[in-house]
């Protein structure tokens, strides 16, 4: 019943989100004579605020429209190109003779299926286009999955990848670099295992997990402690419910995204009050540049998708509760997963000196872990000053870290071409 309170609460205030709406939009008419004072400035913000923390933040766009190839700007045209049911393969093909002659790697970027939407990556993905051909995998927020798709678990996830890896290969007969970032890192690793196992020519020329959970029993984090601290009963009975009518979704079971993002205020509440006290005070003395910048972070931050019980459920238990794969005891559709069979790969491991959702090592466990991989194939790398964040997005990911993979990923593909050679 969560979930239809969550939406019956929603149309409830919607005729009151409307009113603030217009009273803003009202007293800052510049025919309102009162329009310049205290008094109406201050209304206006609050209505602006009410307005903001009342609305449904629909799915953002990635907004990538150019890039820039050897000093030239280059058109991007999104397209879709493997879709699925629970997830489109989304290819930002650049347009241009310049990017047609530039031989440029393939990178496939998994985005977290853990509350936001892949447009979350745009900061990365826009660091990574003008030297590569770039994926991402776009997952679908699960209310608009109708029942009929089946569902849509851990093992499912490690297949969607396989199969993604699978079909860049065959479009261009080279093995794909991949990018994990965060909970991907885990069914990452297990799909690029199997690979090997089979001996799959698909098997991606290097992979790079970033903040990802491989051992969370290394340095474990406030989000690690209250996956241990409860069973997994309480997780099912409390946070997991059902998709009303009418979204596509009706009847499936979800963790729905409300409650995902009242979890992600929650870690840090006073960040957020300080936040929505400065952009009352920037709304208020017509500080322009501070609030648009306020809008286009929450608008990202705020929008979030539900997610399929069965994968939330498996993760917490599979990842953070058993610890499977560091425990040797890991399976995909009951086949062992065995990371020593990797040989012919390259892995980087990445992590934030400042990360307080994936604790210190836990990601470079995965090194460890593929022990049959030649060293001169893995890096281990630690940026001291990011936090979880900051390993895929801001001002030291695009200066300090992002170079690193390309340099990892031109590597690993050279020796790729040396050895087919």
């Amino acid at each position: 019943m969560l979930y239809q309170f969550y939406e019956l609460s929603h149309a409830a205030v919607t005729p009151w989100r409307h009113a603030a709406v217009a009273g803003r939009d009202m007293l800052r008419n510049p025919a309102n004579p009162f329009a310049a004072t205290f008094g109406a400035r201050a209304t206006a913000a609050a209505f602006e605020m009410f307005a903001n923390a009342t609305k449904r933040y629909a799915k953002p766009d990635f907004g990538l429209d150019t890039t820039v190839i050897d000093g030239e700007e280059t058109p991007i045209r999104e397209r879709v190109v493997m879709r699925k049911p629970f997830c489109d393969l989304l290819w930002f093909k650049r347009d241009s003779v310049r990017a047609a002659a530039q031989n440029a790697p393939k990178v496939l970027i998994v985005a977290p299926m853990s509350g936001h939407f892949a447009t979350l990556l745009r900061g990365t993905v826009a660091a990574m286009l003008p030297d590569h051909e770039v994926f991402i995998t776009d997952w679908v927020d699960a209310r608009n999955v109708p029942l009929a798709e089946g569902q849509f678990g851990f093992d499912e996830y490690v297949e969607y990848l396989v199969e993604m890896m699978q079909f860049l290969h065959a479009s261009g007969g080279e093995r794909v670099a991949v990018m994990g970032v965060c909970q991907p890192g885990v069914p990452l690793f297990c799909a690029t295992s199997m690979m090997a196992e089979n001996q799959d020519p698909a098997l991606p020329s290097s992979i790079i997990l970033m903040g990802s959970p491989v051992d969370t029993r290394v340095s474990p984090t406030e989000p690690n402690r209250l996956a241990t601290t409860r069973p997994l009963s309480w997780f099912r009975d409390n946070v997991i419910s059902t998709v009303p009518w009418p979204h596509p979704g009706f009847l499936r079971r979800v963790y729905p995204g409300f409650m995902q993002l009242s979890g992600f205020v929650a870690m840090n509440i006073d960040r957020h009050m300080n936040a929505a006290t400065k952009q009352f005070r920037n709304l208020v003395r017509g500080d322009g540049e501070s609030a648009a910048a306020h809008r286009k972070f929450y608008d990202e931050y705020l929008s979030v998708m539900d997610l399929s019980a069965e994968f939330y459920l498996e993760t917490i238990e599979r990842v953070f509760q058993q610890h499977l794969l560091p425990e040797g005891q890991m399976k995909v559709r009951n086949r062992l997963i065995q990371p020593s069979v990797i040989r012919d790969m390259g892995l980087m491991t990445i992590e934030g000196g400042k990360d307080d959702i994936t604790g210190e090592g836990q990601t470079h466990s995965a090194l460890a872990l593929a022990n049959n991989i030649p060293e001169r194939m893995k890096l281990r790398y630690t940026h001291p000053d990011v936090g979880h964040y900051g390993v895929f997005n801001g001002g030291r990911w695009r200066r300090d870290i992002q170079p690193k993979i390309a340099e990892f990923i031109a590597g690993n593909r050279l020796m790729e071409i040396e050895s087919v050679a």
